[in-house]
């Protein structure tokens, strides 16, 4: 069986080198020619754990394979997967300008049925948009060729990728006809073996389970974020609170670690745009308003309890960051709670020292070098007046608390991420701040 994905983002790359991996032949497509030319190379544009050897190992095996043009390999292939991005609009929804303009480059180019494959997070009617935009370009050459479209939501968390592909919770696929049902289970039936869950469904419904599902998660995390809060006004502990309610199976105790915020590429933008397709229909998700007001609002609170340890006068202050990417085992910065720290910290006169295991690159590609990049956390911690703890990597868990203390300017700690003891770190001789106590 072969496929094309296009896209070499996240979402395409991974899911075009976990397809190789199981045995499929893949053509991965995008009009970014540096950045094909660097995969021909062998060279990943993302950090991702595991995902460069399984590059490798799949191009050399000749499973795997990166071009340009889709035109080239279109007819060679039974279905296409269209992985490519949906930014959010100024108004929030989603841009459907590059999902639209694969369908009609296929619509143009294609001989034979195919099976097209929506693995992007798109609205729900996304598909019938789709289809249309197939449609009328081949009307326009008289070309009477069938094809069917496909919903195929991806649920993988960044960090985690390649074992969420490879050992899903579930897989989702929208269909409409009985060979594209037919198609997609051969695809996945490596992982019908294994027992691993596939469930097909109308394309609408499938569409709309992954918005449903990132803005529940979404929610959990704000409504902790709330909790916490207001732990913090009435003197209780919001990491007691986490386990009393994680306790009941009704609720479980994943998505409910209070901090600083959620961001990425998925969380805020699919709840921006499922809140949007309400507006559209007629109808508010005023539960969803509330989690993104709340969401915002969180990514201020470290700056806040900065400014209150040092009475609103942060001037000449030098401020340590520990992490920088919006969480931990990715390079990913979009929407991190770390861009809108350091911009506070800058604008209130503080020089920003930061270190972060994989995205200070992107860091530099975003904001210059208006910020010291250090060597490592210990580097990071030179002269400061107070350490934050923005992104809980795991080499941040065990630290040299003697070695920092000597380090810093004044033993000032705000936990963002609550990953440290309150009591340790005040025998350790550290003001301690951190989220909901």
């Amino acid at each position: 069986m072969k496929i094309a994905i296009v896209g070499t983002g996240y979402v395409g790359l991974v899911t075009g080198t976990c397809f190789a991996e199981i045995g499929v032949e893949v053509v991965c497509v995008d009009t970014n020619s540096q950045k094909i030319e660097s995969l021909n190379k062998w060279v990943i544009p993302i950090y991702e754990s595991g995902l460069e050897e399984m590059v490798v190992r799949n191009a050399k095996a000749g499973r795997l394979s990166f071009t340009t043009s889709l035109e080239s390999c279109l007819n060679e292939v039974d279905a296409v997967f269209s992985a490519v991005g949906t930014p959010p609009d100024e108004d929030g929804s989603a841009d459907l300008s590059y999902v639209l303009e694969v369908a009609r480059t296929i619509g143009r180019n294609m001989e034979k049925y195919i099976l097209v494959v929506t693995k992007s997070t798109v609205p729900v009617g996304t598909a019938k948009k789709i289809r249309a935009a197939i449609q009328e370009e081949l009307d326009k050459r008289g070309a009477k060729i069938e094809f069917d479209v496909a919903s195929n939501p991806e649920f993988l968390k960044e960090g985690n990728a390649i074992n969420d592909f490879m050992s899903p919770d579930r897989v989702v696929v929208g269909v409409e006809s009985e060979r594209a049902e037919k198609l997609m289970s051969k695809l996945y039936k490596p992982f019908l073996l294994n027992n691993f869950r596939v469930i097909f469904m109308d394309i609408p419904s499938a569409e709309m389970t992954k918005y449903a599902a990132n803005s529940m998660l979404a929610t959990r995390i704000s409504f902790m974020n709330d909790i916490a809060n207001l732990c913090e006004l009435v003197g209780a502990d919001v990491n007691m609170v986490r386990y009393g309610i994680g306790s009941d199976t009704r609720i479980g105790r994943k998505f409910l670690y209070p901090g600083i915020g959620y961001g990425g590429s998925c969380f805020p933008k699919d709840v921006k745009a499922l809140i949007k397709t309400a507006q559209q229909n007629g109808y508010r998700m005023k539960v969803l308003e509330a989690v993104e007001e709340v969401n915002e609002n969180q990514k201020e609170l470290l700056f806040e309890k900065l400014q209150h340890q040092f009475d609103g006068n942060l001037q000449g202050k030098t401020i340590t960051l520990w992490g920088l990417s919006f969480k931990p085992e990715t390079d990913d910065m979009r929407e991190a709670p770390a861009l809108i720290l350091i911009d506070r910290l800058l604008k209130a006169g503080c020089t920003v020292r930061a270190y972060d295991p994989a995205a200070m690159g992107e860091c530099r590609r975003r904001i210059g070098n208006v910020i010291y990049y250090a060597a490592d956390m210990y580097d990071a911690v030179l002269d400061a007046d107070a350490l934050m703890l923005v992104t809980e990597w795991k080499e941040f868990r065990l630290p040299s608390w003697a070695v920092i203390k000597k380090a810093m300017r004044t033993p000032n700690i705000l936990d963002g991420r609550n990953i440290y003891d309150k009591k340790e770190m005040e025998e350790q001789g550290f003001s301690y701040h951190c989220i909901g106590k």
